[in-house]
This record gives C-alpha cells, sequence and structure tokens, in this order.
C-alpha cells in the first residue's frame, strides 16, 4: 500500500504524514483474532500538513472541528480479519472524509415563484376533491 493517496485532482497526502497503529480487533474470528493485530488506526496531523492548499486545510479544520482532537484526525477500521484490509479501508475512509471536507460550499438556492397556474389548478383541484367527498355525506335524508 505504499505511495500517494490522491484526495481530490492533484492533491495527494504523503505516506510520512500518515501515522498508523496496529491493535487487536474485536468480533469473531477464531483462534487467529487472538494472536494478530488487525485493527488499523491511521492519525493525519490536518492543523501541521503542508500537502493540503491553504484554503483547503482552513475549510477542513472548520469542518472536521467536532472530530479532531488536538488538530490531529483519527480514523479506525476492524471490519476485516486481514490487517492490509484493515489499512485500505481505513484510508479509504480518510480520503473520502478530507474529499468532503475540502469541497467547495454549495452554490446557493435561488428561490423561484410558483406560477400562478400552477397554484390555480391546485386549488381549482382541491375544490373538487372536496365536492366529492361533500356529495358522499347523506345529509339528503
Amino acid at each position: 500500500m505504499p505511495g500517494p493517496y490522491v484526495i481530490r485532482g492533484s492533491v495527494v497526502l504523503p505516506e510520512s504524514e500518515l501515522q498508523w497503529r496496529f491493535s487487536r480487533s474485536s468480533g469473531p474470528g477464531g483462534q487467529h483474532v487472538n494472536t494478530s493485530d488487525s485493527q488499523a488506526e491511521l492519525r493525519f496531523d490536518l492543523a501541521a500538513t503542508e500537502a493540503l492548499p491553504p484554503v483547503w486545510k482552513e475549510r477542513a479544520l472548520e469542518r472536521l472541528a467536532p472530530r479532531l482532537v488536538g488538530g490531529v484526525v483519527v480514523v479506525r477500521a476492524s471490519e476485516h480479519r486481514s490487517q492490509w484490509r484493515n489499512r485500505e479501508m481505513a484510508m479509504v475512509r480518510l480520503a473520502s472524509l478530507l474529499a468532503q471536507a475540502t469541497a467547495p460550499p454549495p452554490k446557493p438556492r435561488r428561490p423561484t415563484r410558483i406560477p400562478r397556474g400552477i397554484n390555480e389548478r391546485r386549488l381549482r383541484e382541491k375544490k373538487q376533491r372536496g365536492d366529492t367527498k361533500r356529495g358522499r355525506s347523506g345529509r339528503d335524508w
């Protein structure tokens, strides 16, 4: 799994800025689970990185503020029995997390007016429906 990890476009995370830690994973696994460190924990120091453009870094720090501990993003993966697959999962999660956090804000919505014809048709259909229901009542006895 060596190499740079693409966030978006040409922006990549260098391997040197990633810190890996492994521990025993919880859950099923039989005899294998007690002997291998298959849970992967990936740490990325977002506050100190130089890999992201300043605008992206500022945006990510703002959006991920509740998740950061001392400016560091922590991602864990323990779904698979293999440490290698858990490493891949953690890296994919970190990349998608940073891609979402650094995405530009959406364009503001321009409010539009409802055309008069649509509103009139809606009121006409409501009136017709009310007349139908009123005709079902047995008040003519």
